[in-house]
């Protein structure tokens, strides 16, 4: 895993072999951060990464310099390394919590600036989530909202869309509150 920019920037992490996530690519998380760099200033910003899988992305913003990250991972293996990272780094701004994201969404109150999910591709909520994370008490007027998912999702008829991107097999779609 690297991170591509900002004060972490170029420091690579060896994950480990027994992970279960699909990290996202460099490029396609480079590409978003670029598209997202012309919306918002990074500076300052609360940022929720569901489905943290490795953390790159909530590292990345954490890097780039986001007030807080929060980075909701269910897996022990990944949970762990996402940990492993923010010490080495000596991050301060990063928290890492071990929780299902469904629960996390249902019982969380406060409320971020951006949030990024990156479920598994699979997933059977998949097709709802965007919808459930846009009508929960975790976004506030003005908040950015970002899924990941494969070419068979279309989130654009819903009225917070903002736009689609598509790297090689990767889709991210953004949704403003």
């Amino acid at each position: 895993m690297r991170i591509i920019s900002g004060k972490y920037g170029r420091r690579r992490f060896d994950v480990p072999t027994n992970i279960t996530a699909r990290p996202t690519t460099d490029m396609a998380r480079e590409n978003l951060f670029n598209v997202l760099g012309n919306i918002v200033d990074f500076e300052g910003l609360t940022v929720l990464d569901l489905f943290a899988g490795t953390g790159a992305v909530g590292l990345e913003f954490a890097s780039r310099g986001a007030h807080s990250v929060t980075c909701v991972e269910k897996a022990h293996t990944q949970y762990n390394f996402i940990n492993k990272v923010v010490k080495l780094l000596n991050d301060e701004v990063t928290t890492v919590i071990r929780a299902d994201v469904f629960r996390f969404i249902a019982s969380c109150r406060q409320q971020f600036d951006i949030i990024f999910a990156d479920p598994p591709y699979d997933l059977p909520q998949l097709p709802d989530l965007p919808q459930l994370i846009l009508n929960s008490a975790i976004v506030k007027p003005g908040t950015l909202v970002i899924v990941e998912h494969s070419s068979n999702n279309d989130f654009s008829a819903m009225t917070q869309f903002v736009q689609r991107r598509t790297y090689g097999k990767v889709n991210f779609t953004i949704f403003k509150v």
